[in-house]
């Protein structure tokens, strides 16, 4: 059976960039499950209506509606324990609810202020309002104030990443060997970046720019192939 997706979508039906959502399409491939994605724009709130709130990602498998990507993420993982594990076990399990605290609230807004103002460039025409104004209170400044000055402030943000560039010197995956749901979720929030800004966060040199590119190819370059640009 297919599960359905509901997946952040821009102007472009076939820009997704939410890195929540990318948590969830790297999940899905993880397990080998067969997906259809559904582009949803943040004012097609009704659509979600199933789930009583109105955020992405959305998953519909077998009637059953699941919405926020943690509550996804184990939801495969107890309706699917026949394919690949998403954490690991039990301790795995644990262990990655601090990268996902770590990404919610150190690396997203990190890079939220690099890419703010590329977003609402990207998003359809009938989401432009809402994201400016949503967006702008949240910051408590206008998207342009929000973004400038992101070459100066590139050296510090580099310089926060370095725990986990400390972690992919000594193992290829955030997982170990072998990718895990940690990975995608740190991988969802450069991937954000990269389908909606050219703006370069990584030095090529970078262990962390390295590993990205392995995720960038995993499951068939299914993240590559993604409309984004390069570097």
């Amino acid at each position: 059976m297919t599960i359905t997706l509901y997946d952040l979508a821009g102007a472009e039906a076939d820009r997704r960039f939410s890195p929540f959502c990318w948590r969830v399409r790297m999940a899905l491939a993880h397990k080998g499950l067969e997906v259809a994605t559904v582009p949803w724009r943040f004012t097609e709130k009704d659509a979600l209506a199933p789930t009583r709130q109105g955020r992405v990602p959305v998953i519909v498998d077998g009637g059953k509606w699941i919405n926020d990507s943690w509550a996804i993420a184990d939801y495969l993982e107890t309706a699917y324990p026949d394919r690949p594990s998403l954490f690991g076990g039990t301790a795995g399990h644990a262990a990655t609810r601090f990268i996902q605290g770590w990404g919610d609230t150190i690396l997203h807004p990190g890079i939220a202020r690099f890419v703010m103002l590329d977003i609402w460039k990207h998003v359809d025409e009938r989401d432009k309002a809402y994201f400016r104004k949503s967006r702008e209170e949240r910051f408590g400044m206008s998207l342009e104030a929000v973004q400038a000055g992101r070459e100066d402030r590139l050296a510090a943000f580099r310089q926060s990443l370095q725990p986990l560039r400390s972690l992919l010197d000594a193992q290829p995956f955030v997982g170990g060997d072998k990718p895990l749901y940690g990975d995608y979720i740190v991988f969802g929030g450069f991937q954000w970046a990269r389908n909606i800004s050219d703006f370069k966060l990584l030095d090529p040199s970078d262990p962390i720019h390295a590993w990205r590119e392995r995720m960038l190819d995993l499951f068939d370059g299914l993240a590559r192939k993604s409309k984004g640009y390069p570097g």
